[in-house]
């Protein structure tokens, strides 16, 4: 009897163990602490491993974690980089805050993200202070001035007309159009856009920038980031 007593406490410190060590799904929402939208694309990392996800178009993640001791590596183009342990939490929800450090060191590109000084292509930048100084009614009219090598006109200059962007060093090949790429998406053009709402643009101006988008960035592309994107 004595014996008995003295396994039953062994097999029920054996049996939290296994059951501590066994996978578990933890979910949970990251959210952005300017407008507490959902963020899409933020990564999720299982720190010391190489597994991890995503959050989809809600901001929403599922990711399967081997015990409480597990470690979440929130990070996101543009926001602090985080860390959480898990615990005994099933769901572990992220209010990610803007890095205006890492803003201002690093240039959007066609492969993503590169810091300024390793950029070595030729890059023209505009802001949302500088559309800011000189207030435009098109998007277009933004880099008029403000982006060197690039030929802004309005052919009949009246307000609303077409505007033509043309940009020195690329190509001319077919309407000579540069590439519009809004938050990461190719797009036929940008009347619809409201300068208000940018974040900032870039311009990619010779083959190397350009390199990742092939034949249709022949006559350069225009990178576009909005304050939702």
């Amino acid at each position: 009897m004595k014996r008995l007593y003295f396994l039953i406490p062994c097999l029920l410190l054996f049996w939290t163990m296994e059951l501590s060590g066994q996978e578990r799904t933890v979910t949970g929402t990251v959210t952005s602490a300017d407008d507490g939208l959902g963020i899409i694309g933020a990564n999720i990392l299982l720190k010391g491993t190489s597994t991890g996800t995503i959050t989809d178009f809600d901001g929403k993640y599922e990711l399967k974690v081997s015990g409480p001791e597990a470690v979440l590596v929130f990070s996101y183009t543009g926001m602090q980089t985080e860390e959480i342990t898990v615990g005994s939490q099933s769901t572990v929800d992220l209010v990610m805050k803007a890095s205006a450090e890492l803003l201002e060191e690093v240039v959007v590109v066609g492969y993503g993200v590169q810091k300024k000084s390793v950029v070595t292509g030729a890059i023209a930048s505009v802001s949302a202070e500088d559309i800011g100084q000189t207030p435009v009614l098109r998007v277009e009219q933004a880099l008029q001035g403000r982006a060197p090598g690039v030929q802004v006109t309005n052919s009949s200059g009246q307000p609303g007309d077409a505007i033509t962007v043309r940009i020195r060093g690329a190509g001319t090949t077919g309407n000579a159009d540069p590439l519009y790429v809004v938050d990461g998406l190719p797009v036929g053009g940008i009347d619809y856009l409201n300068p208000g709402d940018i974040e900032s643009i870039e311009v990619l101006k010779d083959a190397a920038s350009a390199a990742i988008y092939g034949a249709r960035a022949a006559n350069g592309v225009v990178l576009i980031t909005t304050k939702s994107g």
